[in-house]
Order: C-alpha cells, then structure tokens, then sequence
C-alpha cells in the first residue's frame, strides 16, 4: 500500500512538472505567433502610407489603393485583410511609428481598441495599464468605455484608489491560450476558425453588453446575478438564467435570457419554467410578478420577446411599460451590440466590398 502510494505521488509531481514544460511552451509558441502578426501588421501599415504618399491626391489615391489591395488579398487570404482591417493597420503605422516600441504583450485587438483612443496621453495609459495588470481586451474595450482613465483625472489623490478597485474587480485576465483562439491570429495563421467557440463568445459579449446596457437606463433596476443557477424540484438537473435583474421602483424581478441560435418552443417553455420558480421559490409577498426576457440573434433577425404568467399580462401592460425597454429598443441595441462584437472579434460573414 505505501509502495502504490508513493507511485501516485511520483506520478502527480512528474504530471505537474510536465504541465509546466507543455503550458510554458504552448505561452511562447502563441506569443510568437502574435508578435510575428503584429509586426506584419505594422509593415503592411508603413507599405500603404508611403505608396499613398506618391500620388497628388493622396486621400482618393489611398483610397483606391486600399481597395484594391484588398480585393487582391482577400482573394488569396479571406477576411483578415478587408478594407476596414487595412485602414487599422495604416492607422496602426501612423499612430505607433516606432517597430522596436511595440509590445509583446498586447495583441492586434489590444492595438485596434487603443486607435480608438484619440488623445495620446489617455492612450498611453490604457496601453501600460493594459500591460501591467494583464487585461484581457474585453476588460480593456470595458474600461475605455467607462472613461476609466478620466474617472482616475478627476477622482482627485484621494479618489484614486476607490476608481483602481472598482476596475480591478471587473478585470479579465488575459491568457496566452486567447492569443491563439483570436480570430485574426487564426486567419494570420490560415488556420480554421473554430466556431463553437465563435458562438460562445458572441454569446458572452452580448450577455456582458446587455448587463451593461440595462443598468445604464437608469429606469431603476439592480444587478442581481450572472448565470443564476436553479434546480428542478424532480431531478438534480441545474439550469442557469443568463441574467437577472430587480426593479427596485416596482418591485420585481427581470429574467433574461439569450440564445444565438434559432428560437425553439423549448426556449419558450424554459422560460416559463424560471418565470415559475420565481414566483414560487424567490419572490416576496409584497413583489410584483416576475417577468422574462427571451432574446434570440439568428444570422439574419433578431427576435424579442416577453414572457410572464397568464395572470400577470393586465399589469405588464398598465405598469412594466413605463419601465421596461420596448421590444424595438432591445431589437436595435441587440443588433448594434452583435455588430460591434463581430467587427472587433472578425467574424462579419459577409466580407467588405
């Protein structure tokens, strides 16, 4: 028995020491890949500007040369080289001119939200904050959105600290397996899109931009939790509600749900089920009754739809409305979210002209 013991033991340290070998392996092989496109990038970037910088009339003549260009490359190389990719990459020459400058660090996506950033100094500040605490560029994009670095201007010495901790616990840190699942990296690599993983992350993102999206309307509602695990009462089956919200001005609660593939009567009859739950297990006497949100993005539409018990349709009608977006207002900030998504993450299906 000690002797068996003793085997396991070897064989954990020894699967521990190859673990290390393999992961720290795999972190250099992805970080070459992404230094290497990123100075390619850099290249092709000083490439268009200075053959633009040969005709008279340089605007229309780069236009033009972009073009086509582009249609040349994406003949051979698909989707990482459409006109807006090619603008960003010029744009990427002219704002960080120095080859020998650019860190390892940050990927092509980190380099394409910092050209956002139009004044120099608050750029500079996203770039080393985004290097020192190791931001993946979800938490970047967020940050940038959230005026982060003139929040920090304006919170005063005393501040300061208060604005830090709040952006440190939203943070997501970056990994060196992202690197490698970033579209661009993949088409930089011609290698095949993985797109399970695509669906997952377009699903994340909008879940991460529709949190967002309700709390900013100021209409009164709370953030409750992400991915709010419930139970059937007939089985040990788990089911996750993406997000739930509480209305804190007429008191109820919000249940929304996101599907990037079609809409099912299962979804429907799924979200009847939470709605249920809550009105029995989570509500209190004095709440209104719970209300769901089913949000479907399939290729080509978007489908909106509010769910509630049968009992409760007077009162969504005469009382939720002044509160509630409309089922437009989602459809329209549901698209444009999907939209921003795929331009930064490069899975538009339909390739720029």
């Amino acid at each position: 028995m000690k002797q068996d013991l003793s085997i396991v033991r070897s064989i954990e340290q020894l699967y521990k020491q190859v673990q290390s070998i393999i992961e720290t392996s795999r972190a250099a092989i992805y970080n070459a890949a992404n230094v290497s496109m990123v100075q390619a990038y850099w290249r092709i970037g000083k490439l268009i500007v200075e053959e633009e910088q040969k005709g008279e009339q340089r605007a229309e003549y780069g236009k033009q040369i972009v073009e086509g260009l582009s249609k040349r490359l994406q003949a051979e190389y698909e989707k990482g080289y459409n006109k807006s990719n090619l603008w960003y990459m010029r744009q990427f020459y002219q704002t960080f001119n120095n080859l020998h400058a650019l860190r390892g660090e940050l990927t092509w996506t980190h380099y394409r939200l910092l050209l956002k950033v139009e004044k120099e100094g608050s750029r500079k500040f996203y770039l080393e904050e985004a290097i020192a605490s190791n931001w993946s560029t979800r938490t970047l994009e967020r940050q940038i959105n959230s005026l982060y670095y003139e929040r920090m201007l304006m919170s005063g010495k005393e501040g300061r600290p208060a604005v830090k901790q709040e952006a440190e616990g939203k943070k997501e840190v970056m990994q060196p397996r992202d690197i490698i699942k970033d579209p661009y990296v993949l088409e930089f690599l011609n290698l095949p899109p993985n797109y399970r993983f695509y669906e997952k992350e377009l699903e994340q993102g909008l879940i991460a931009k529709l949190q967002y999206f309700l709390l900013e309307l100021g209409r009164g509602f709370s953030f409750v939790r992400r991915q709010y695990r419930i139970t059937a009462e007939d089985s040990s089956k788990h089911f996750y509600i993406d997000l739930v919200f509480y209305n804190y001005v007429l008191k109820f609660f919000l249940l929304v749900d996101l599907k990037v593939t079609e809409l099912t009567h299962q979804d429907i009859g799924q979200m009847d089920f939470y709605v249920r739950y809550f009105e029995d297990r989570v509500k209190q006497q004095d709440d209104n009754p719970t209300i769901g949100l089913i949000l479907c993005t399939e290729k080509d539409r978007t489908v909106v739809k509010y769910s509630l018990l049968s009992e409760s349709k007077q009162i969504f009608a005469s009382k939720y409305q002044l509160c509630l977006p409309t089922e437009e207002e989602l459809k329209a900030e549901l698209e444009r979210e999907k939209q921003e998504i795929e331009i930064e993450k490069g899975l538009q299906q339909n390739e720029e002209e």
